[in-house]
């Protein structure tokens, strides 16, 4: 009875503008509904209308495909102009932890403005097409030289593909208790290895990079990093759809572990956890070298796969850089994190460690430094790109699997919106510090013995800032207890 109450107040008309969905599980099949009509959404793809008209009638994951149709359709738009890939599936995964998945969660427009609430002008965390919509280009040995392919993955193909091209056997692409993983390899793309011959792997997340304009850029030659990875191999132009919500720390678990929120546990960057009634918030900077706390039982990391096939030799056979999800790699900045005592000991210990953004050679705008988290974004992928270098001295004690994670594009694109100055100044700068590590692999004669995976963990739209207004009041209205984090994620009390 409360969520239905709760559904109703947030599905009427006068919150259309700010509310694109409603969705929930009831007796196992995902719900979704707004203020045209309400539909159940079964694992098989059909869709049955309970009222109204469908409200999220496409799941096209190819949807506003060429770039340019995306451009032309940027305005507002409801959701029967809109596309929701994997609907079901994805949120059945959402509401699959009894725990920690709320009872509704709240999916805002595209448009919507709420920066009093933690929004930015840019905005991700939908159910949408776009926002859901991450990159991923694959290049080297190992990947068919295609090009621009007009096909699509998912986020959570990304570890078994990873373990795949790092050895690990296909039957062992498994969960701690043997169940099969969500995410499959992507093997259509794959190429066998020659005898005796060993992979080196390089995963790449440029956190938040907007696919359609990352690929549009690299056409232009405003990217040449990753036009050259395209060009000994393939980019996806439907990218790759990430779970929902699609925002930062559930994807990043999802790429690394190949499993969904409802499995691996850390459903968005804030939620609450009813067993310990306690709110967790893993997406802080004081808070991401714990992301393997909230990793539930069973969940292995692509880390750990790999290590289970690659003696040790003395140097690290998996290294993870500036990344949270970094359980069971030899090697993460987290960990060294964790060794001094958490963020605010290693700030006061290591803080002179991180590079003056002012002297970066990869800022095309110094103006944007103006940006506090761009600012530090800029630190922080110095910083990467040193420990990478510093990894891969020679090609002979280099990682088998080595992840690196980009903080400054998430910047960029939060700050600036898709498309704007500061976006693209992200990209670019980002894509500067890749050429430095390709020469460096050329360098030492090892370019074309490593394998890359570029991704990354969500896609962008532009706020409106036209767009205002909340939900809060209408749920206040109806006097039940609740609490909601996010805000999106709407538990009962």
């Amino acid at each position: 009875m409360s969520r239905e109450a709760v559904v109703k107040a947030l599905t009427a008309p006068d919150l259309s503008a700010v509310v694109d969905l409603a969705v929930w599980v009831e007796g196992g099949v995902a719900h979704a509904a707004n203020h045209l009509g309400t539909v159940r959404l079964h694992a098989d793809g059909s869709h049955e209308v309970l009222s109204g008209i469908d409200p999220v009638a496409s799941e096209d994951p190819m949807a506003f495909l060429p770039y340019e149709a995306e451009l032309a359709a940027a305005g507002p738009r409801v959701s029967t102009d809109n596309a929701y890939p994997y609907a079901a599936q994805r949120i059945l995964s959402l509401f699959g932890d009894a725990d920690r998945s709320p009872d509704v969660a709240v999916v805002h427009t595209p448009r919507h403005w709420f920066v009093d609430e933690g929004g930015h002008a840019g905005e991700h965390g939908s159910l949408d097409v776009i926002q859901s919509r991450a990159p991923l280009v694959m290049s080297g040995p190992g990947v068919a030289k295609l090009g621009f392919v007009d096909d699509h993955a998912r986020l959570v193909d990304v570890a078994p593909t990873l373990a795949v091209l790092s050895g690990v056997p296909s039957d062992d692409l498994r969960d701690a208790h043997g169940a099969e993983l969500d995410g499959r390899a992507l093997t259509a793309y794959l190429e066998p290895p020659a005898d005796g011959q060993r992979r080196r792997v390089v995963g790449i997340l440029w956190d938040g990079a907007h696919c359609g304009d990352l690929l549009h850029l690299a056409q232009s030659g405003e990217l040449p990093g990753v036009a050259r990875l395209i060009e000994h191999g393939l980019a996806l132009r439907g990218g790759a759809v990430a779970e929902f919500p699609s925002v930062t720390l559930t994807n990043h678990t999802s790429i690394l572990t190949g499993v969904g929120p409802g499995r691996h546990g850390v459903l968005g960057n804030v939620y609450f956890d009813r067993s310990r009634q306690e709110r967790v918030v893993p997406n802080d900077a004081e808070t991401w070298h714990r992301s393997a706390e909230w990793l539930r039982p069973g969940v292995r990391t692509v880390f750990e796969m790999v290590n289970d096939h690659v003696p040790q030799e003395g140097s690290p056979r998996t290294a993870s850089v500036d990344e949270a999800i970094d359980r069971g790699a030899d090697y993460g900045t987290m960990a060294l994190l964790r060794a001094a005592g958490g963020f605010e000991s290693a700030t006061t210990g290591m803080g002179d460690l991180l590079p003056d953004p002012e002297k970066s050679p990869f800022v095309q705008r110094p103006e944007h430094l103006a940006d506090p988290y761009f600012r530090w974004g800029v630190q922080v992928d110095d910083m990467g790109l040193q420990q990478v270098l510093q990894l891969w001295e020679t090609a002979a004690d280099a990682p088998t699997l080595t992840w690196w994670a980009h903080v400054v594009t998430d910047a960029g694109h939060h700050g600036g919106g898709p498309r704007s100055d500061l976006a693209r100044d992200s990209l670019r700068q980002s894509d500067a510090r890749l050429v430095v590590f390709l020469d460096h692999l050329k360098s030492l004669g090892a370019l074309d013995e490593v394998t890359f995976l570029l991704t990354a963990d969500h896609g962008f739209e532009g706020a409106d800032p036209s767009v205002t207004g909340s939900w809060t009041p209408a749920l206040e209205a109806l006097g039940i207890p609740y609490r909601d984090e996010g805000p999106g994620f709407v538990y009962l009390l």
